[in-house]
């Protein structure tokens, strides 16, 4: 669905891909190196300034889909007259959704090409749901709107990490993905804030109770958001309407020079790059490793409850909830920008995730309230290495955006499982040391730090072939042309560049 851009006249010299006299210093078209920097600085600020946006819709769509949580303290149980695990059922249903949709969500995603309107669409729709679920009054009710809540939320995160990775070069995404992430660490901060005051201030209003009051106040805000984020989100960069024509082949020249191939799809239909994901023993194995680390985060869901085991009264346990997602969105970004400063992956991701099993040791080992509450820190901060490891996916899989788009949802789709089982690691019978909820989730981070090991020393692997050999250029041959085409450099050239790719670790 991408433009093919001409080749343009240039100084004498090597003949291009199509056979001409004509080969060009790629810079000279927007001014120079200079000029050039100057504008590739203004379309990263514009980017970056519009992109910001989604921040807001993923604080938005973590608390549409946790604000349950918040709603239990409030009487959302008793009012529903769930027994048992049904709360914890109400939890994991909203992944069967979210699992279901998130691969086909990115494959129409890629094929249509319009994320500036799909995506704010679904944000329509779940907030509508949202409000809706403030008027069940009973489980099969919640049950129903839960399950469509998680599928149509499924298109959000796995479509904007990839219309991440359609704008942002290898170096600059770890530190967008963390950016975008915070949106989910924000959301438990600021979504406590908000349902304090809500469960607070709403009771018995116009006839309601609180929690769903904080339902319909949520769900509207969403849609508000929605209906404004259209004009302002990006589409891909051949066909993003508010950029100049310059700014577009700016940014598909920025694209093709990071891997040295084009982010075009060529001849890569939807069903043929979920066809290469699918076969691809990396996917997999990215995506064991990430539903790992998903059940080691399952505390998430139950923030409110494990705050709650400090012993103070229901805002107060809010209002403490946030303090540890503050520190984590700090922690978060400050990680994530040294991993793209360094290109080193690995230490980035596990780093976090070991402090993360020691807050865990820590709460299993005592009831002291300080020490319980510094571990909560800890087991917040771990949300770091969650994050660049999206990113590290991404890296892992450069092209092409077929099989990237679906290689994406896959993994986060796949990873939701941890979900479905984190949903019944924390029941209440274990409380309130939750000793083995805690053993369960250091387990899953141990299991995920060797998983990262070992896939950090295939790439190491996949390094030393390329050094040894180019293993891969040749397969890779068409995608290349494209690149220089789109660049308007020479064959020569634009394989010299292919052969200087390699994966970070």
């Amino acid at each position: 669905m991408s433009r093919q851009n001409s080749v343009y006249e240039s100084p004498i010299g090597k003949k291009n891909i199509d056979g001409d006299d004509r080969s060009y210093d790629v810079d000279a078209e927007f001014g120079g190196t200079e000029a050039r920097k100057v504008l590739e600085r203004k379309l990263l600020r514009k980017l970056d300034l519009r992109m910001s946006i989604m921040v807001l819709i993923y604080i938005l769509n973590y608390i549409d889909r946790n604000n349950a949580a918040a709603a239990r303290l409030r009487g959302f149980e008793e009012d529903l007259h769930l027994r048992g695990n049904q709360f914890a059922t109400l939890l994991s249903i909203l992944y069967v959704g979210y699992i279901l949709m998130q691969v086909p969500s990115n494959m129409f995603l890629n094929y249509i090409g319009r994320p500036s309107i799909y995506l704010p669409i679904c944000m329509l729709i779940w907030g509508a749901i949202s409000v809706l679920t403030g008027i069940t009054h009973n489980f099969v009710g919640a049950l129903l709107t839960r399950f469509f809540l998680g599928f149509v939320e499924a298109a959000f995160f796995p479509g904007a990490l990839f219309l991440l990775s359609k704008w942002y070069k290898r170096s600059e995404l770890g530190l967008r993905t963390a950016i975008l992430y915070c949106g989910n660490l924000s959301s438990n901060a600021f979504g406590n804030l908000l349902a304090a005051g809500i469960l607070d201030g709403m009771e018995g209003k116009l006839g309601h109770a609180a929690w769903r009051w904080l339902f319909f106040i949520e769900g509207a805000i969403t849609m508000a958001v929605a209906v404004i984020a259209i004009p302002i989100l990006p589409d891909f960069p051949n066909n993003t309407r508010w950029l100049s024509d310059q700014e577009r082949r700016l940014a598909e020249v920025r694209m093709a020079e990071d891997v040295g191939e084009s982010d075009d799809d060529m001849n890569d239909g939807p069903f043929k790059g979920f066809m290469m994901a699918v076969t691809d023993w990396r996917v997999w194995w990215l995506a064991l490793a990430l539903t790992a680390q998903v059940v080691g985060l399952s505390f998430n869901a139950y923030f409110p409850t494990l705050t709650g085991t400090l012993g103070y009264k229901r805002t107060i346990t809010l209002l403490l909830c946030a303090p540890p997602w503050a520190f984590a969105t700090i922690i978060a970004f400050i990680v994530a920008r040294h991993a793209d400063k360094t290109g080193e992956r690995f230490f980035h991701v596990t780093g976090p995730l070991v402090l993360g099993m020691i807050g865990m040791i820590i709460s299993l080992s005592t009831m002291n309230t300080a020490a319980r509450y510094i571990a909560l820190f800890l087991q917040a901060q771990s949300y770091a290495g969650f994050i660049v490891f999206y990113s590290w996916i991404s890296n892992s899989i450069p092209r092409p955006p077929a099989k990237r788009a679906v290689a994406i949802g896959l993994i986060n789709a796949f990873s939701q499982l941890g979900n479905v089982a984190g949903s019944y690691v924390w029941p209440k019978p274990f409380g309130p040391t939750y000793r083995n909820s805690y053993a369960i989730t250091i387990s899953c981070f141990g299991c995920a730090i060797v998983m990262c090991f070992i896939f950090r020393q295939h790439l190491i692997s996949l390094n030393k072939k390329l050094d040894a050999n180019d293993q891969g250029v040749s397969t890779r041959r068409d995608a290349i042309l494209a690149a220089a085409r789109l660049e308007g450099i020479d064959e020569e050239e634009a394989l010299r560049r292919a052969k200087g790719f390699r994966y970070l670790y």
